[in-house]
């Protein structure tokens, strides 16, 4: 067995036993309730493989219960949702999304069920909505990836300005804003940092665009192209762990980070099995989970990271707020297809 399946049974054997014993469980009520429902409906952006391992582990410890996992994009969860509800469908539970100016916009709307998850009482400001609809539940920065095999770390870009130089014209890509809620902020921080021209003269190096966040990591470690100018550096780790070709920059000017929340919707079918999940994808062992075998980070004070990660302190971050990111979303989408063609 793999050191990463054995830390995955042991954390399983761990949350059974966690609830077994009754630490890991809302009260009796709840799942007593949650138990009828038998399911809970997630639409989330957490890549697939991962997203599956924490439905995995919430089923280990209640069988009773079914996590329907639906995974896309950030950007394609919303417009799901708000095309559902005009149809009068209102099939999701759970709503996880990276762009945290959706739950702007879902609050405004009264979508959004107000719950606090036990436990989140140590977070970060910046992980908790401060009337109470959302948290954050993971966390990832973005950073520039490059190809081992292609380059030596000498002669790789350092800077986001380095991506600037024409000799990497044709051998770089770029993750979409309009897909992506993670783009969309990291989009956003860099225009805080150097305004639109940036981007204007990025795009002159004729960039290769794809959809996830966790797309120009595969594109990288294939040898497709050889630099990554974003993503989130969670999917690049996990590779990087896996032996493929592929390194991490960490720029010093700054990272953008994203933190990117969940919720519980107020038409959720399943609302108690919504509760039940909610909880547990924010105790401290799936907190831990994450931030073990996916290379996430998360709010959870007593979570401890790989140390082969750098820690979030030692990192300079960049931050946009879920305001500023509902309000401009358009235009980060719209700039973007100016300069990017797609």
């Amino acid at each position: 067995m793999s050191k990463r399946s054995t830390g995955l049974a042991v954390a399983v054997a761990l949350l059974a036993g966690l609830v077994a014993r009754g630490e890991a469980q809302t009260p009796s009520t709840h799942l007593e309730a949650a138990k009828k429902e038998g399911k809970v409906v997630w639409y989330t952006s957490l890549v697939l493989p991962s997203a599956e391992r924490v439905a995995k582990l919430f089923e280990t410890a209640y069988p009773d219960i079914k996590v329907e996992v639906h995974r896309t994009g950030s950007q394609r969860i919303l417009q799901r949702v708000m095309q559902e509800l005009s149809a009068n469908i209102k099939n999701v539970d759970v709503i996880h999304t990276s762009d945290a100016g959706h739950y702007v916009l879902l609050k405004e709307k009264k979508l959004l069920a107000k719950y606090t998850p036990a436990g989140v009482e140590g977070f970060p400001a910046g992980f908790k909505d401060k009337d109470g609809y959302y948290y954050g539940l993971r966390a990832t920065v973005n950073a520039i990836f490059y190809n081992t095999k292609a380059m030596s770390a000498a002669e790789a870009p350092k800077t986001w300005k380095d991506l600037l130089d024409p000799k990497w014209k044709g051998k770089m890509v770029t993750a979409h804003p309009g897909y992506s809620g993670v783009i969309a902020t990291h989009v956003l921080a860099l225009v805080h940092l150097y305004g639109w021209d940036y981007f204007k003269a990025l795009s002159q190096n004729k960039l290769m665009i794809v959809q996830s966040a966790n797309d120009p990591s595969t594109v990288v470690s294939s040898g497709e192209r050889i630099v990554a100018v974003n993503g989130g550096d969670y999917s690049a780790y996990q590779l990087k762990k896996k032996g493929n070709p592929i390194e991490i920059v960490y720029p010093k000017e700054g990272v953008p980070l994203v933190v990117s929340p969940t919720a519980i919707t107020a038409f959720a079918p399943h609302p108690n099995a919504a509760r039940l999940f909610t909880d547990f994808t924010f105790t401290r062992e799936v907190q831990q989970v994450m931030a073990d075998s996916e290379g996430l980070y998360t709010g959870h004070p007593d979570v401890k990271y790989p140390a082969d990660k750098p820690k979030l302190n030692e990192l300079k971050l960049l931050t946009v707020t879920p305001e500023e990111l509902e309000k401009r979303n358009e235009e980060l989408r719209k700039r973007f297809v100016e300069f990017f063609g797609a």
